[in-house]
């Protein structure tokens, strides 16, 4: 059993759904990002996400697309993310780790080197947005192979021979997209939510998480009625980006943990009978 197994195991058991974070690697500064992610986890977060910066992000809003130029002002790259995933495993050998971005830097890797580099470094999946389904299957059979996920992304729009084939891909959960448009975006339909990730589950036994849209407590709270996880990003990053430029670094992570606390409480709303 994975980390990603793991940890929805244990919710599962403790009756409890997924809290689930993102922020961009090299964002505010590299030297930030391995302390930010022990404190989110520390402040009740499940499952990491971290992004690979890159230059022409197609589904990420302003919000992301700007912490992306920030990563990249550092010069970021795949080496380097993946080297600060390392350093966080060095001290937490269990909140699993996915990394999201764009096929480009991984083609340009080689997946096959890409995933033995990511699992050596301790990384436990991988969502790459504009990733196909029909092209998924030779592009990521390494991974499951050296021991991370290839994470799929299921959307409003996915039609349901579509859905069957994105399925067969999956490993550890599957990111059910809760609106058409970019992260960051407004206009969640919590209704909407429900009616689509009930054909997800209906296909496969796969915990499905749900981002896009969940900025606080009470919407988290109501995705969490039909998600085993939620997702946030755009709203942690925003506060990364009130920080950038500050001279405390612990207020930023301050601030990340109070909102994380927050969220987690929303989720917590949602609570269900341990299985």
């Amino acid at each position: 059993m994975n980390r990603i197994e793991t940890t929805f195991d244990r919710l599962r058991r403790e009756g409890r759904k997924g809290l689930i974070t993102f922020l961009t690697a090299g964002d505010p500064h590299p030297d930030q990002t391995v302390p930010l992610l022990h404190g989110l986890v520390e402040a009740g977060v499940d499952v990491l996400e971290l992004g690979i910066p890159f230059t022409d992000p197609l589904a990420d809003g302003p919000v992301i697309q700007r912490a992306s130029e920030r990563a990249l002002a550092h010069d970021v790259t795949l080496d380097d993310v993946l080297e600060m995933v390392r350093r966080f495993r060095a001290e937490d050998p269990d909140t699993p780790v996915v990394l999201m971005g764009y096929a480009n830097p991984v083609e340009r890797m080689g997946p096959a080197r890409f995933a033995e580099r990511a699992a050596a470094a301790g990384v436990d999946g991988l969502l790459t947005v504009d990733m196909p389904p029909e092209e998924a299957g030779e592009w990521y059979g390494p991974l499951p192979e050296a021991g991370v996920a290839p994470i799929m992304l299921v959307a409003p729009t996915t039609s349901e021979e579509r859905l069957d084939e994105t399925l067969e891909q999956a490993r550890g959960f599957v990111y059910y997209v809760s609106m058409t448009g970019v992260t960051g975006g407004g206009g969640l339909d919590v209704a909407s939510v429900g009616e689509h990730v009930a054909p997800i589950r209906a296909r496969t036994d796969l915990p499905v998480a749900v981002g896009f849209g969940v900025r606080d407590a009470d919407s988290a709270a109501a995705v969490a009625g039909a998600a085993d996880a939620v997702v946030v990003g755009s709203a942690l990053i925003r506060t990364v980006e009130a920080h950038v430029g500050g001279s405390d670094p612990g207020a930023l992570r301050a601030a990340l943990a109070e909102q994380v606390a927050d969220l987690r409480q929303g989720v917590d709303r949602q609570a269900v009978p341990p299985s």
